[in-house]
């Protein structure tokens, strides 16, 4: 479904966000309702810690790439987008210019802002955002400057993001022990959600 008003991205977001809820759910469920120790327990936790983490970078990527769409199909002009945007929408001149040293490549970026910024913009969007399928902090960042949002929500989270939950996912993704406490996977589902819940406001 193309995602053209305000009102099919929120759905569209909704719609993301509700399945990935439920499943956090039942995980934790599963998880208050073994034992207090055990093998299972502990299996447990770390098969949860990886799905989190699965849904933190899976939401974070389809909503961004629809919050593009949602802005790509409206097709305004250059000159009436966000800084950030229109760098999307350039990036391929951008990239090009600043890696060559002919002229003819230089002059074809000035040119475009000298005369098409009123033109319709192409927002490069089916390709969709690119996680790096590493969601650290430092690349979150990327993606929120690259939308226009504001990241300072998020500076407080960044040891949270990239110590106990990147790491410690990618420790049980390449076949490591580790062993995951209830409380903090306790807190990593609370700080996922309130982060993937901010995500759908600001969408």
């Amino acid at each position: 479904m193309s995602i053209r008003t305000c009102e099919e991205l929120s759905d569209r977001l909704d719609e993301l966000l509700g399945w990935r809820k439920k499943e956090i759910t039942d995980i934790k469920g599963l998880v208050d309702a073994a034992a207090s120790a055990g093998s299972r327990r502990t299996s447990l936790l770390r098969c949860g810690v990886a799905i989190l983490y699965a849904h933190w970078e899976g939401f974070i990527k389809e909503a961004a790439t629809s919050y593009l769409e949602f802005v790509s199909r409206k097709q305004l002009p250059y000159n009436e987008l966000a800084p950030n945007f229109v760098a999307v929408g350039i990036k391929s001149l951008l990239n090009r210019a600043s890696q060559s040293k002919r002229a003819s490549d230089h002059n074809e970026l000035v040119t475009f802002f000298l005369t098409k910024m009123k033109e319709r913009s192409s927002l490069p969007h089916k390709a969709g955002i690119d996680t790096e399928s590493n969601l650290s902090s430092k690349v979150l960042r990327e993606i929120i400057e690259k939308l226009g949002f504001d990241y300072s929500f998020y500076v407080t989270k960044e040891h949270l993001i990239n110590e106990n939950l990147v790491k410690k996912r990618n420790t049980i993704a390449h076949g490591s022990y580790l062993l995951i406490d209830a409380a903090s996977f306790g807190e990593l589902v609370f700080e996922c959600s309130v982060s993937a819940q901010l995500a759908h406001r600001v969408g």
